[in-house]
């Protein structure tokens, strides 16, 4: 674990000083691969720290403590997707409980709430987290927990965790909170009195599109305790190549998010002036609902630029003209990609529930890369003007 004087040095700095950033047996500049199933047992009458890589690995271990480190949570967990580590975290769940959800989540969250967690008879009512109201009235006497995605994906809506988070604690509930397009580096939700914090860091903190990985991390000692036994018990962890990979991407995380972030401000202000698109979804934008909510607990805007074509069949022509970006599922990394929720992220989503939920046909969402913002303008201009 990182000593009690890394807690006072600036992000950038603890990006790289994490406490397991040089091998405390060799001197390595890098936390070694401990590529073993199993443990030998020296004694039978000792404990040991590790005994099989289910249940713990030391390469494992060292993200786990780094990504807690960054949170500002009392132990992290890394799992082999993002899916995994939301899966683990409902986990804590039983049979007849009930969730409030933001309505406009991401659609794999979706499709695990409503598909897969619905057979196990636990219930999950999707509101508008903008208002608060909203979510009061969602209350039922079976109420549990409560999940938040802020900046949501992919219309960028802005919840207050800090007002959410003590109106759930004041009724007992357990808040969990997806913070994937913010990352540690923008926005610390424990810090807001969220108890568990959510990564799909197959994105933004690995940022190369090269590993798939998913992160918790707990407010408090008795729910790691409780996580631990769901990670151990159902087995979903993730593998110490794709640790270190991760570990790896995240030292770069304050560079390429701020790299990123300044070209997606270019990006979302030449949108906003643009007489094609109809709508544009950046929390950096003056007119961006809440914007000042998301300012009072983010450090900055991020790197995703939502954006409405028109209709489902423009959309589709601009993303089949695009040079500079990927046409992927994913976000968040080194290369710019552009998304369509409708058939991508959200397909499981039907499509009058999407609709609802400002998911156009036309709706499309870009993730902004570390290319030239000017190759990338260049390049939105000539899909955009093809007709």
């Amino acid at each position: 674990m990182a000593n009690d004087s890394n807690k006072n040095r600036d992000f950038a700095t603890r990006l790289i000083h994490f406490g397991a950033e040089i091998d405390k047996f060799t001197g390595a500049s890098s936390v070694p691969i401990y590529q073993a199933s199993t443990f030998h047992h020296f004694s039978l009458d000792e404990s040991l720290e590790y005994d099989y890589s289910r249940s713990g690995n030391p390469t494992r271990q060292a993200l786990e403590d780094y990504i807690a480190s960054l949170e500002g949570g009392t132990r992290g967990f890394a799992f082999a997707s993002g899916m995994a580590a939301i899966s683990a975290a409902f986990m804590l769940l039983s049979a007849g409980d009930h969730v409030i959800c933001t309505e406009d989540v991401y659609g794999g969250t979706y499709r695990l709430l409503t598909m897969i967690l619905n057979r196990m008879n636990i219930e999950t009512t999707f509101v508008d987290m903008t208002d608060l109201d909203k979510v009061k009235a969602a209350l039922k006497p079976n109420t549990k927990a409560v999940f938040l995605e802020t900046p949501s994906n992919p219309t960028l809506k802005i919840t207050d965790i800090k007002e959410v988070a003590d109106w759930a604690k004041s009724h007992d509930l357990l808040t969990m909170l997806d913070n994937t397009f913010m990352t540690p580096y923008h926005q610390r939700p424990i810090e807001q009195g969220v108890d568990i914090v959510l990564h799909s860091a197959t994105k933004f903190l690995g940022g190369h599109s090269d590993l798939l990985a998913g992160l918790a991390v707990v407010a408090n000692d008795s729910l790691g305790r409780r996580l631990k036994q769901i990670q151990n018990g159902l087995g979903t962890v993730l593998g110490v190549h794709d640790s270190w990979l991760l570990m790896r991407g995240m030292k770069t995380l304050q560079a390429r998010m701020e790299a990123s972030e300044k070209s997606a401000r270019r990006l979302a202000d030449w949108l906003s002036k643009h007489p094609d698109i109809e709508a544009v979804y950046y929390p950096g934008l003056p007119n961006h609902p809440r914007r000042e909510v998301h300012e009072k607990q983010s450090r900055g805007y991020g790197a995703v630029v939502s954006f409405d074509v028109g209709s489902g069949e423009r959309a589709k022509q601009v993303l089949s003209r695009v040079q500079i970006p990927l046409v992927a599922v994913s976000l968040g990394a080194v290369e710019s990609i552009l998304s369509y929720p409708a058939t991508m992220s959200h397909a499981a989503m039907p499509r009058e529930v999407r609709l609802q939920r400002g998911i156009t046909d036309g709706l499309v969402r870009y993730s902004v890369g570390l290319e030239h913002i000017d190759d990338i303008i260049a390049d939105l201009e000539q899909a955009l003007h093809q007709k």
